[in-house]
């Protein structure tokens, strides 16, 4: 018996493939598990309603959220202040003057001209849909040789659409207008709180983790120090980065919309910047609404609009996008469209605004993790 065993040979080359394939199959597993464990999660909040009250109670605390943000976002100025020898108190006080009189400004010089231009965009909404109209009658009159497309039911169709559209529009703008401007005090109130919490916490905005991280174990702090920095790291180079891109796209794009004679170029403009916080997506949508305006006011100026966008938007996607992306997230392109779809799914246009700053957390809770324990085996894989 010992002879036998003696003349075997262990295909070491085949029994390495099978603990990868085996590793490989675990880890797909895992994936599958922390998927179904997801949306057994969202069944659960939905059902329980959860979500609702998790909701309701980041409404009713939304000044102290928005002043945590504030501080965080306005924390690392006061330091660069307090190491140049100025105390914190005295930089967070520097710090907001600059601050107010920068949001007094903007609001001063651009808010006026936005309203303005909003009001005379409203003026010349039905001769916009009456050329909206006319180019659809006539875009459908070139199917008219086909013989089983019914071209005039079409044209009704869309007439009808159309003049419906437009008149459940013009019924619902005062009670839109209302809700806007009662919607915009309360959010005036409620950053101005917002304010003024932030302002207190950043007189000392270390001892906040310091607390936070005294209800923790003692054994478990400085992992919990090192999974923050890392997270903190990226998610702030993200929206940093972001809002910097942003202002870009809404200052090239206010430019551009006013040289090409573009009605309300301030609020188009305004609308690309804020949609192009969404990742691939965002852009897009922002263009669709300039360029079917500008083509309403004459072809010529339809196609600079459109040539204009596509020039700002290939500069966007393919120079500094990618930076604020590769540099800061560290995510796969195809991650973060999963992550549009799904917080799109759930929550809407926020949903999919908050999307991959969540998405770059979780992951680096993962990796964390992983790093720790090396659940998923990803060390011995690499080495």
């Amino acid at each position: 018996m010992k002879g036998l065993f003696k003349n075997e040979k262990v295909d070491i080359k085949n029994l390495n493939e099978m603990i990868k394939s085996g590793s490989k199959i675990l880890r797909l597993l895992f994936f599958l598990l922390v998927i179904v464990g997801v949306y057994a999660v969202t069944l659960i909040f939905k059902e329980w309603q959860i979500l609702w009250f998790i909701l309701l109670i980041f409404k009713i605390l939304s000044p102290f959220f928005i002043g945590i943000i504030i501080a965080w976002l306005l924390d690392p100025c006061v330091q660069f202040l307090y190491k140049k020898g100025i105390s914190k108190v005295l930089g967070t006080i520097l710090v907001y003057i600059v601050m107010l009189i920068l949001l007094y400004l903007a609001l001063t010089g651009i808010f006026p001209l936005l309203l303005n231009q909003i009001n005379d965009f409203i003026t010349t909404l039905p001769s916009i849909f009456d050329d909206i109209t006319l180019w659809t009658n006539n875009f459908v009159d070139r199917f008219k040789d086909i013989s089983f497309i019914d071209v005039e039911i079409v044209k009704a169709d869309l007439v009808n659409s159309i003049n419906g559209f437009v008149g459940s529009l013009t019924n619902d703008m005062p009670t839109m207008i209302v809700n806007f401007f009662r919607g915009l005090v309360s959010t005036v109130g409620i950053f101005a709180l917002g304010l003024m919490i932030g302002f207190y916490l950043l007189f000392d905005f270390d001892n906040i983790g310091r607390v936070l991280l005294s209800f923790l174990p003692a054994r478990a702090r400085k992992d919990a120090i090192s999974l923050f920095m890392e997270a903190n790291d990226s998610l702030f180079n993200y929206i940093k980065g972001t809002i910097f891109v942003s202002l870009i796209i809404f200052a090239v794009s206010a430019v551009v919309f006013t040289v090409t004679g573009l009605k309300a170029p301030l609020l188009f403009a305004l609308i690309c910047g804020i949609t192009n916080v969404i990742p691939y997506i965002g852009p897009y949508l922002g263009a669709v609404p300039a360029t079917i305006v500008a083509f309403t006011q004459g072809v010529p100026t339809g196609i600079i609009v459109l040539i204009s966008i596509i020039i700002t938007q290939f500069i966007e996607g393919n120079f500094i996008q990618p930076l604020v992306m590769s540099k800061t997230m560290k995510l796969h392109p195809v991650t973060i469209l999963i992550g549009l779809l799904v917080f799109g799914y759930f929550f809407g246009v926020l949903g999919m605004i908050i999307a991959t700053p969540l998405v770059a957390v979780i992951k680096s809770i993962i990796l964390f993790v992983e790093n720790k324990y090396n659940i998923l085996k990803f060390k011995q894989e690499t080495e």
